[in-house]
């Protein structure tokens, strides 16, 4: 199925259509390696959560603004991400990530105070979450199309198994070399992405091309054709127009075909003397060929030899027309009130169930709960997009009102075992939420697969704000409150906010395309009204040099020319 490709294993791939496996097997591995060093770490922080308040004295609002502007930076800097990887190539890129990520972890373990944090996690981790991420999950929507929501699905879960991984083993680590070596340690593994990058092969859709040779030689005989037509129609009106003691004119024609006269000249000295050469043939051929007919012929293949082949146009670094779309905008507030509910359990739920009574040390495996349940959530949500027949933003939203209710179920329970439950609930369907919010982007539902590439920066940008003021919010609640449960109560309150935008997305997409199509049927009855009365005026100016020697209108005509000379 691959065409042959010239520029080796690190060239781009060429395929004649969108291959739906092949290398994108290779970059969905990339996209596992990335999720696990750049989701699953960032909801691993919090482990450290207490021991960052008891070492820098600060504030559960103080300490949330490390992972609240880590966030922030992720999703603000998208734009960014989309404008290098449409100048430089993805690849670069992703590497480039992997190693600010890689040093602003390892960094962070040899900072003094909170503020530090601030700008070793918070910015320069930030920073290389976004390179990272965002060119990976989209060049894996470019090598998939029918199987794009389970491959996706398949490869997010790389977040799951590193929560599952991360939470227990840091947590025991860290009793053992302290959570600064932690973090040397999370870095060190964070820079296996610099690896993953190099996997990202740039693919390339092109249609099997047909036999150029005999395509050349079909356009230059076409072309010929054309010009000599006109030509021959050119000729006959000079024959008509002058009379007979009279050489003919250089401006003969003038007047009536000025329109096409100005077009031939762009056809140069070469193209003349082609003409000429085809004039002749033409008239041996068919001396009969009536003007009208050829004038309506020149102007029909004209079009097609002045426009030429379709040539790709350059992608645009960032592409905000999206913002026209009122489904696109009605999405991005989805993403935008959802992004409330996507950091605060996880940072805030181990010491939730301390504070439910639960041992400090199974505490811990509340996060190893939600991130099993998690990846059956994403391979689930996978399967389901893959054969459901419905509109696949039905879905999401269904999962979305699950997952509201699961947050609102967290504040009632006060046991182990109530947790466990509610943990897993919001692990299965925040799998579900998180794994195909952003590639439902590529689907038609939303903006489709050719915009994807420059919406997706859009999207987690419109996304930052809830990131930087999600988990802040929650840590002042529970200053506030001295309760963990106003945390959640906020997710829950984002959560429903995101459940009503996702339901208008569908109306709002049915009426932008009832509006594009009533506007493309105004342009096209224009263009053909346009086109008819061309046609309509060209036969008067030929009946006008065409007409007859013997005419009354030539007579006419010949004795006002006399006058003027």
């Amino acid at each position: 199925m691959r065409m042959p490709d010239s520029k080796g294993c690190l060239g781009p791939n060429v395929y004649p259509e969108v291959p739906d496996g092949g290398w994108g097997w290779a970059v969905a591995v990339a996209f596992f390696l990335v999720e696990v060093c750049t989701y699953g770490t960032l909801k691993s922080l919090g482990v450290f959560l207490q021991d960052l308040i008891e070492e820098f004295e600060e504030s559960n609002s103080r300490v949330s603004w490390v992972i609240s502007i880590c966030v922030f930076i992720f999703t603000f800097t998208a734009p960014l991400s989309t404008i290098l990887s449409n100048r430089f190539g993805y690849r670069p890129v992703v590497m480039v990530g992997g190693f600010l990520m890689s040093l602003g972890t390892i960094t962070s373990a040899f900072t003094n105070s909170i503020n530090e944090m601030y700008i070793t996690i918070g910015i320069v981790t930030g920073l290389g979450y976004c390179l990272s991420f965002l060119p990976t999950v989209t060049i894996l929507a470019q090598y998939f199309s029918r199987r794009r929501a389970l491959v996706t699905s398949l490869a997010s879960s790389g977040e799951s198994f590193a929560i599952f991984a991360f939470a227990p083993a840091f947590t025991a680590l860290k009793e053992h070399i302290g959570w600064r070596y932690c973090l040397v340690v999370l870095g060190i593994i964070q820079a296996s992405v610099i690896g993953s990058g190099l996997l990202l092969r740039p693919i390339i859709i092109m249609p099997q091309p047909l036999k150029e040779d005999n395509e050349s030689e079909k356009e230059s005989l076409s072309f010929k054709h054309i010009q000599g037509d006109y030509e021959l129609e050119n000729e006959q009106t000079r024959t008509s127009i002058s009379s007979g003691g009279s050489g003919p004119s250089e401006d003969s024609g003038v007047t009536s075909l000025s329109g096409s006269n100005e077009d031939l000249r762009t056809a140069g000295v070469e193209g003349k003397a082609m003409m000429k050469e085809a004039v002749q043939d033409e008239e041996v051929q068919d001396p009969s060929l009536s003007a009208q007919s050829t004038v309506k012929k020149y102007e029909d293949q004209l079009v097609e030899v002045e426009a030429g082949p379709l040539q790709p146009s350059s992608p645009k670094l960032l592409d905000f027309s999206v913002l026209k779309d009122c489904a696109f905008i009605w999405y991005s507030l989805f993403g935008l009130f959802a992004t409330l509910g996507f950091f605060a359990p996880q940072l805030y739920i181990i010491e939730f169930s301390k504070s439910k009574g639960v041992d400090p040390g199974m505490a811990s495996y509340m996060l190893s709960v939600m991130a099993v349940a998690e990846i059956f959530g994403r391979l689930s949500i996978g399967v389901v997009l893959n054969k459901v027949r419905c509109k696949k933003t039905l879905v999401l939203l269904g999962c979305v009102v699950l997952l509201c209710l699961v947050l609102v179920a967290f504040t009632q329970v006060w046991e182990f075992w109530g947790l466990v439950v509610c943990c897993a609930l919001y692990g299965y369907f925040m799998g579900t939420v998180a794994s195909t919010h952003i590639p439902m982007l590529a689907e038609e539902d939303v903006v489709g697969i050719q915009k994807m590439a420059s919406s997706v920066g859009v999207y987690v940008f419109i996304q930052s704000f809830a990131g930087l003021a999600g988990p802040p919010l929650g840590g002042v609640l529970v200053d506030v409150t001295q309760d963990y449960s106003a945390a959640f109560y906020s997710c829950v309150v984002g959560m429903g906010l995101s459940a009503v935008c996702l339901a208008m997305v569908g109306p709002a997409k049915s009426g932008f395309c009832q509006r594009q199509s009533r506007n493309k049927e105004v342009g096209r009855s224009k263009e053909e009204e346009e086109k008819t009365n061309q046609e309509s005026d060209q036969p008067e100016f030929l009946e006008v040099d065409l007409a007859p020697e013997d005419s009354l209108f030539r007579k006419a005509l010949d004795q006002e020319k006399i006058c003027i000379i």
